[in-house]
């Protein structure tokens, strides 16, 4: 690790009993009669049930269905985490420790990527699927060493440890007096992430964004491995990496691209939302990026390559284990951005329609579609209507024997408004101000021609709860083998569970 040197372990196996509190349900055996040879696993980070249903109202009406609700099996998930040092919940969790529950099967702590609460080492679904002789991929809107993507292929302390260099404030965390505490047995808990992805060799193709955090001797480590790096990773002769330095995949090069084992990071951030892409000039560098489809079904080509590879040499091929994250619903919830959120609602879905396209010929295949977590309590409300945190005051209680419950609206739709905490009908640039509740109004394809986005006409009227993660159930969509199996309402470590038994047709080892 540089500034901390360490050697980067590969976990292959586990033995043991699980960690406090956490539990990996017993499941049924892959049903429907089809081998299951390869599962696609995409989440929508940030993605809750009214996410789904206003991008449904938004792209294909109030009786239309997203392709992820054309999955024959629909379920629920729970995502609690838990406390740190404790199997106390945490009813609200954040993406690496919902990431590790479902790539570990684990609770455990916000922040917290392959590691238990009490911060031992778990092995991850996609090791385990490497060191059984499948293809690997991990596809992220996101940095590639951001929390979702992280969890399947990197073990950390705290996620924000990502590289590309090594600092305690962001790879130790910090005990009760403020101090940090005491750097672990196993380095790799402190290693950054991104030199952990370019040393263990766990995924074969790795596309998505966060060029930054990576250095010249991460692409050596990767080319001796035999990856294929699309761009640069840099100048080896500098000792930091700028944009000058460095250069970013293109989908050009990935179009191009043949071979088992790949990695292009097409930004040295995250990736362009998709509207703001639309919105820039044809030569700029951003247009130059894959969509979040284009990555999934290239890699899912790109993985079939890697079984073929495999089956020339000693080891039969086998399948593979892909996971794919749309990571922009998340980000654009954080910023109350409902017009951006419903754009990468629609480019997440585009990816699940290649992953279950190819599901739908192979015949054995299982896609699975969820959530980390939902985010910002997004809301569709009554047409003309608003949030009580825009009123000028608060909202009476209407039915005053059951103070838990309105039985009545406590106000006329066209009560009183705080105008210094609303104005009105409002889009993107609304949520740049703190203050703004106004909700933001979309057509949809059920209405008149000549309705507007952003009028008192349009009928999609969205808002949002906070600028944060919630604890809400997310909703879970399955087709293929075994698809019936999450048909059910389930804790999010119970997906691993489920997952390795699609995968490997037997229960899954139990975490130390």
């Amino acid at each position: 690790m540089r500034g901390r040197p360490a050697k980067v372990l590969t976990v292959l196996a586990v033995t043991g009993t699980l960690a406090a509190g956490t539990a990996v349900a017993a499941n049924s055996a892959p049903r429907g009669g089809a081998e299951i040879r390869n599962v696609i696993y995409l989440v929508g980070d940030g993605m809750g049930r009214t996410h789904v249903t206003a991008g449904r109202d938004r792209f294909y009406g109030a009786a239309g269905k997203l392709n992820m609700e054309r999955l024959p099996y629909t379920g629920a998930v729970a995502t609690y985490a838990v406390e740190k040092d404790s199997a106390q919940p945490a009813l609200v969790t954040d993406s690496a420790s919902s990431a590790t529950a479902w790539a570990s099967g684990v609770k455990t702590y916000n922040a917290a990527i392959g590691v238990d609460a009490y911060e031992k080492r778990v092995v991850t679904m996609m090791e385990q699927a490497k060191a059984a002789g499948f293809a690997t991929g991990n596809v992220s809107t996101a940095e590639i060493t951001d929390a979702t993507p992280a969890a399947q292929f990197s073990h950390a302390l705290l996620r924000g440890c990502q590289g590309p260099t090594y600092s305690d404030a962001a790879c130790l965390p910090k005990k009760d007096d403020g101090s940090y505490e005491k750097a672990p047995k196993d380095k790799t808990l402190i290693t950054p992430i991104a030199q952990q992805i370019a040393r263990n060799g766990t995924a074969d193709v790795i596309l998505g964004g966060g060029l930054a955090r990576f250095q010249p001797d991460d692409q050596k480590a990767l080319k001796a491995q035999g990856y294929q790096v699309l761009g640069s990773f840099g100048d080896p002769k500098l000792p930091a990496q700028t944009a000058d330095s460095q250069r970013v995949a293109t989908k050009a090069e990935l179009d191009k691209t043949r071979g088992s084992k790949v990695i292009g990071l097409f930004n040295r951030g995250n990736l362009t939302v998709e509207r703001a892409k639309a919105g820039l000039p044809a030569g700029a560098p951003e247009k130059k990026e894959p969509t979040l489809a284009e990555m999934t079904s290239t890699s899912i080509s790109l993985l079939g390559d890697a079984q073929k590879a495999k089956g020339k040499g000693k080891t039969k091929a086998k399948g593979f284990f892909l996971q794919v994250e749309g990571a922009q619903i998340d980000k654009r919830s954080h910023a109350n951005d409902a017009a951006q959120t419903l754009d990468e609602i629609k480019a997440f879905d585009d990816a699940v329609k290649a992953a279950y396209d190819f599901a739908k010929k192979d015949g054995h295949t299982l896609v699975v579609v969820t959530a980390d977590h939902e985010c910002a309590g997004f809301n569709i409300i009554e047409k003309n209507s608003y949030v009580n945190a825009e009123a000028l005051a608060p909202p009476a209680n209407v039915d005053s024997g059951n103070t838990a419950n309105n039985s009545a609206p406590s106000r006329a739709a066209s009560g009183a408004k705080d105008p210094v905490r609303s104005s009105g009908i409002v889009n993107g640039a609304g949520s740049g101000d703190a203050k703004n509740f106004g909700p933001a109004t979309f057509r949809t394809p059920d209405d008149p021609k000549g309705v507007k986005d952003g009028s008192a006409d349009a009928s999609l009227w969205l808002t949002y709860l906070s600028g944060n993660h919630t604890g809400a159930d997310v909703p879970v969509y399955a087709y293929g083998p075994n698809g019936s199996a999450f048909a059910a309402s389930q804790n999010n470590t119970e997906l691993y569970g489920k997952l390795y038994r699609s995968l490997f047709g037997k229960a899954a080892p139990r975490q130390h």
